[in-house]
């Protein structure tokens, strides 16, 4: 993972989205698209404020995780605020619908 994105699995998320934000990408090696949304989030990941996360998921990786959220397509961004999912987004998205989702989440 580029610097300033996390990694993510079954075992760590719960921890990992307990405070503050965090923009999840649920995500597959093998999809095309998650591909594209890759770089958008390592150039987002140095212009967040502190208490934002850009975090990943591998959902071949951690189903369980996928499966508790309803991800059924990818991408998926989740952007979680102190826990709790506040907004999903599927499909490719650009930095700047993802910093507008960190300003609603706020």
């Amino acid at each position: 993972m580029a610097e300033g994105v996390v990694e993510l699995n079954d075992g760590n998320f719960e921890e990992t989205v307990a405070n503050g934000i965090t923009i999840v990408d649920f995500w597959a090696p093998w999809c095309g698209p998650c591909k594209m949304q890759t770089p958008i989030l390592e150039e987002m990941a140095p212009k967040v404020d502190d208490d934002v996360t850009i975090a990943k998921l591998n959902v071949d990786e951690a189903p369980q995780t996928a499966s508790k959220f309803g991800v059924r397509a990818i991408p998926t961004i989740l952007v979680m605020k102190d826990g709790q999912p506040v907004q999903q987004m599927v499909g490719l998205q650009q930095e700047n619908a993802l910093m507008s989702a960190i300003e609603n989440a706020r």
